[in-house]
């Protein structure tokens, strides 16, 4: 099989494995390097702020060891199977980039004999690329589950990022799905890497390397098992208190391989929870939400017809309408229609007079939304009849749920992805 079989190969069975976003890493190639990997992050995917940047995702090895029901390369499966050497990996990183088709390279692999032997096997790609060729490019690595602490940190001094995948919510599901695996072997490596990067980072030495400059992130599949949103949270929240996660990646689960084990979608594929996930992400990473905020017990799940900050809002009708020119950030922050700039633009705004609605809008606020959580002089007649006082959830989620949603295409499947603002 020659190089161009295996990139087909390799490269379509890396598309499952989306925390590939990339960011936070500032590294420059070495005197008569290539490449620089720069803190605004490069991936072959669309960036936080809507730029689309390449990268190689490509897989080491397809030929898995694991039978894990969920996954397309699992040992059982009747497909193609290839494995690059590193030298024939490298030649493709350093030809690909010099040909400006990418910016850096993502590479994960299939565990091969194992994990030792595969992390050695990814290591090699990376320390080559930075000691022999003198790559400054991103480089994001995956750490195996199980390799050995001294092989991982090895990996952290030469990726900017590392991810482990924790695949499934809950360790009782994960071994029933997947057998040979267990939390307790993903954690530890987590674990292991953000107390090294830790303690790199509290060296104030002008000779420390760089150690993970990006972080990491992790994967989850939703939908393969029974558990709630709540639940997903609550362990998301627990990678960024504990592991100083830098982002919890969410995956709708598509129906591959034919399972017992696994549920039978009846409709398509869970895209807008998957969606709704992301955007109670956001709300913990950005808006200063907690997560038993967003979601509780009584509430273990996502309203799939508004976003988690408007339901939030309708949960809690005491607080609202806002005084848009007294609230102070924080509570800016919680109306829905107001993201972070707009919030800082209207705190700053106030100190050279009052803020109109034409004003807000310019700031970027989404009125549509926005017009129903805020008091304001010049909130026309035809609405101040919803809140004389306090809002009214139902007349408000139904003037919410009837507002038309923009739609866009997911890159790997046909169904239509339903999208809101702030």
């Amino acid at each position: 099989m020659d190089v161009r079989d295996k990139l087909n190969i390799l490269a379509n069975a890396a598309k499952y494995d989306v925390s590939c976003s990339s960011s936070g890493s500032k590294r420059h190639a070495m005197g008569g390097g290539l490449g620089n990997a720069c803190s605004a992050g490069i991936c072959h995917t669309w960036s936080a702020d809507g730029r689309c940047v390449s990268l190689l995702k490509v897989l080491l090895s397809n030929a898995c060891k694991y039978d894990c029901a969920y996954c397309a390369n699992r040992r059982t499966n009747d497909i193609p199977r290839a494995t690059f050497t590193p030298k024939e990996l490298i030649d493709l990183t350093l030809e690909f980039y010099r040909r400006n088709y990418i910016e850096g390279l993502f590479l994960s692999s299939a565990v091969i004999r194992s994990p030792d032997y595969t992390m050695e096997l990814l290591i090699k790609v990376a320390k080559e690329l930075r000691t022999v060729h003198r790559f400054g490019g991103y480089i994001h690595l995956k750490s195996i589950p199980g390799a050995s602490n001294h092989l991982l940190h090895q990996a952290g001094l030469y990726a900017d990022r590392s991810s482990l995948n924790i695949e499934i919510p809950s360790d009782k599901a994960l071994q029933y799905l997947a057998p040979e695996k267990n939390h307790a072997d993903i954690l530890q490596p987590m674990n292991y890497l953000a107390e090294r990067k830790l303690e790199y980072k509290a060296d104030k030495s002008s000779k420390s390397p760089l150690f993970l400059p990006a972080g990491q992130s992790t994967q989850m599949i939703v939908g393969a098992s029974g558990e709630s949103d709540f639940q997903i949270l609550t362990l998301s929240n627990g990678f960024y208190q504990n592991q100083q996660m830098k982002r919890v990646y969410f995956s709708g689960y598509v129906p591959i391989n034919a399972d017992k084990r696994l549920p039978v979608l009846t409709t398509k594929p869970p895209l807008v929870r998957e969606h709704r996930l992301y955007q109670a992400d956001w709300l913990m990473r950005f808006y200063n939400f907690n997560y038993n905020e967003i979601l509780d017990e009584q509430h273990p799940n996502l309203d799939l017809d508004l976003d988690p900050k408007a339901a939030w809002a309708l949960r809690h009708p005491e607080i609202f309408p806002i005084d848009i020119q007294s609230a102070d950030y924080e509570m800016l922050l919680r109306v829905p229609g107001i993201g972070v700039k707009s919030a800082r633009l209207i705190v700053a705004g106030r100190r050279y007079g009052k803020i109109r609605l034409e004003t807000l809008k310019k700031m970027g606020v989404v009125m549509k939304r926005a017009k129903y959580f805020i008091h304001h002089p010049d909130v026309p007649a035809s609405l101040r009849n919803l809140y004389p006082e306090v809002i009214r959830p139902q007349i408000v989620r139904q003037q919410l749920i009837e507002q038309p949603k923009p739609q866009q295409l997911d890159l790997f499947r046909d169904q239509p992805l339903l999208l809101s603002a702030s």
